[in-house]
C-alpha cells in the first residue's frame, strides 16, 4: 500500500474535479437555526450567566487553574453558552482580540460550534460560543465507558470535520490552531462539530500547538508558523485517532503503513465493521495528509470529496450510531426526572411540597432574625400565605403572594422561585415559569430541582432538544448529590 501520493492530490489540485452536487451539503446555512448575530457582552452579563464563574460550571479539560478556562452558562433568554475566559496576560492588545473575535464571529455553519460574541472589559478577554453538552471526541474515542465508537460514526466525524474546514477556508479562515480530538464537540443530537476557538489567532503568550511535538507538523517545528497545509497534517493525525482509537504518533503510523502492517494500526474494536477497501482508503487518505512535504497534502475540498464515498448509514441519526436510540434514554431518570419528562405537574408539586425549604441554606435563620421589622413581618406573611395557597393548589394566589415576597428583595429564596415557577407552569405560563426556574438555579447553581424545572418548562415550550439537555444535567447533579 505504501505512502506514495499522486501529484493530482496536492494542495490546490483537483478542485475543479470535485462534483458540485457532492459539495452541496457544505453550503453556508444552518437549517432551522435562530442563532443571533455576533455581539459584545459585558463582564457582568457573563458573570451572571455563569453564576459568578462558579467552579461547578467549569467544563474545560484542564480545570480551574488553566490559562484559559471554559465555563458553561445561560443567557437571560435561556440560551445555553460556553464562555472561554483567558488569563490576565493573554491578549494584551484589545484591538487585536476584538478584530479576531469579530472575524470568527461572522462565520455561521452547521458543522461549527459557532462563536456568538465576546467580551473585552479592562483586562478581561472572553469568548462566547454555542454550548455543546455531549463531551469531546477524545472522551468518546479514547475514554469510552459503555461501547467504542462505531466505524460509521468515525467516518461521519471525519466527513463533518472536513466540511467544517472547507467552509472556513472558503470564508478566508483557513488557519486552525492545534486541531485535535479535544477540539471536536458533540451537540445535543450527538452530531460532531468543530470548535470555533481554534480559529482565533493565538495571543502573545499562546502556542499554536499544545500537543506533544511528535504530533506537530514538521514545517511548524522549522518556522513556527501555521499554514493551511499544517491544518491538513493535523487532520491526518485525527484520521489516525479515528482509525486506531489511540493517539498514535504520525511517524510510527507511517512506518506501519509502509510495512503494510495496517492491522496493528486499526482499532481491534472495529473488527467486522468495515471492508478492506474502506480501511485501505482511510489509511491512504491519512498518509496523504501526513506527507512531510506540505505541497503533497490535499486541501479541505479534496478531503470532503474523498470522504463522501466512504459514508455509511447516512440515513441513521448520530444518536443511533452512538448507541443512543432515544436521547431521553441515554441516562437513567429518577422519579422526579420521569415526572418532568412526561409533564406530570401533580407529581412535581408533591415533590416540592414534601421538600419544603430544606435546600434554602441559611434562609430560615436569617428570616427569623429579621422578624422584628414591620417590613420583614409583612414579607414573612406573604411567604406564609403563598405556602398555604401552594399547599392547597390555589396557584393564582400563590403566584401573587410569592411575587410580594420576591419584590421586597430583603431575602432571596431559590425555593420560592421554584414554587412560583411551578405555579406559572400549571397556569399555562411557561415563559414566566422558565425565567423563575433559571433564577432559582442562578441562586443555587448545583440545585437539581431548578434544572428539573427548567426541563419541564422547556418541554412545555416545545423546545425538546434543550429540555433533554436540562434533564440530563439535572440527573447528573442529583446523582452527584446522592453519592456524596
Amino acid at each position: 500500500m505504501g505512502c506514495e501520493i499522486s501529484k493530482a492530490c496536492c494542495w490546490g489540485a483537483r478542485d475543479d474535479q470535485v462534483p458540485e452536487a457532492q459539495i452541496v451539503q457544505n453550503e453556508d446555512r444552518i437549517e432551522g437555526s435562530d442563532l443571533p448575530q455576533f455581539r459584545e457582552y459585558t463582564i457582568d452579563q457573563l458573570r451572571k450567566a455563569t453564576s459568578g464563574f462558579a467552579v461547578e460550571n467549569i467544563v474545560s479539560e484542564h480545570g480551574e487553574k488553566a490559562p484559559n478556562v471554559v465555563y458553561k452558562g445561560k443567557l437571560e433568554n435561556q440560551m445555553r453558552i460556553a464562555v472561554k475566559r483567558f488569563n490576565k496576560l493573554a491578549w494584551p492588545d484589545a484591538q487585536q482580540f476584538m478584530g479576531e473575535a469579530r472575524a470568527v464571529g461572522q462565520l455561521r455553519n452547521h458543522r461549527l460550534v459557532n462563536l456568538l460574541g465576546c467580551c473585552c472589559d479592562g483586562d478581561e478577554r472572553l469568548l462566547v460560543a454555542e454550548f455543546m453538552p455531549n463531551e469531546t471526541l477524545a472522551k468518546h474515542l479514547f475514554h469510552w465507558e459503555t461501547q467504542p465508537m462505531k466505524w460509521a460514526m468515525r467516518l461521519r466525524v471525519a466527513f463533518h470535520l472536513a466540511q467544517a474546514l472547507e467552509y472556513c477556508t472558503s470564508r478566508g479562515r483557513a488557519l486552525y490552531h492545534d486541531l485535535n480530538a479535544y477540539r471536536v464537540l458533540f451537540d445535543d443530537e450527538y452530531n460532531p462539530k468543530l470548535s470555533c476557538f481554534g480559529l482565533m489567532k493565538n495571543s502573545r503568550d499562546g502556542k499554536s500547538y499544545s500537543t506533544n511535538l511528535a504530533f506537530t507538523p514538521p514545517e511548524y517545528l522549522r518556522t513556527g508558523r501555521v499554514t493551511p497545509e499544517s491544518v491538513t497534517y493535523s487532520f491526518g493525525t485525527l484520521l489516525l485517532d479515528l482509525l486506531s482509537g489511540k493517539h498514535i504518533p504520525p511517524s510510527h503510523a507511517l512506518d506501519l503503513i509502509r510495512d503494510r502492517n495496517v492491522t496493528t494500526l486499526t482499532d481491534s474494536c472495529l473488527v467486522g465493521q468495515f471492508s478492506t477497501d474502506e480501511g485501505t482508503e482511510l489509511v491512504r487518505l491519512a498518509s496523504r495528509c501526513l506527507q512531510a512535504e506540505p505541497r503533497e497534502r490535499p486541501n479541505p475540498k479534496s478531503l470532503v470529496a474523498a470522504l463522501i464515498p466512504l459514508q455509511k448509514d447516512s440515513e441513521v441519526s448520530s444518536l443511533a450510531l452512538m448507541g443512543i436510540p432515544d436521547g431521553a434514554a441515554a441516562f437513567p431518570l429518577t422519579p422526579l426526572g420521569e415526572a418532568c419528562q412526561r409533564m406530570d405537574l401533580t407529581a412535581i408539586h408533591e415533590v416540592l411540597e414534601k421538600l419544603g425549604y430544606k435546600d434554602d441554606e441559611g434562609a430560615a435563620t436569617e428570616l427569623s432574625f429579621q422578624m422584628w421589622t414591620n417590613q420583614m413581618q409583612e414579607t414573612l406573611n406573604s411567604k406564609k400565605k403563598g405556602d398555604a395557597a401552594f399547599r392547597q393548589k390555589d396557584f393564582r394566589t400563590a403566584i401573587d403572594s410569592y411575587t410580594q415576597f420576591i419584590d421586597v428583595g430583603t431575602m432571596v429564596s431559590p425555593t420560592v422561585y421554584a414554587r412560583r415557577s411551578l405555579c406559572y407552569l400549571i397556569s399555562s405560563m411557561p415563559e414566566e415559569a422558565l425565567k423563575d426556574a433559571s433564577q432559582a438555579q442562578s441562586i443555587s447553581p448545583v440545585w437539581h430541582i431548578a434544572s428539573y424545572l427548567q426541563a419541564a418548562c422547556l418541554f412545555a415550550l416545545g423546545r425538546e432538544a434543550e429540555a433533554r439537555v436540562a434533564l440530563k444535567e439535572a440527573s447528573s447533579i442529583e446523582t452527584k448529590k446522592n453519592t456524596n
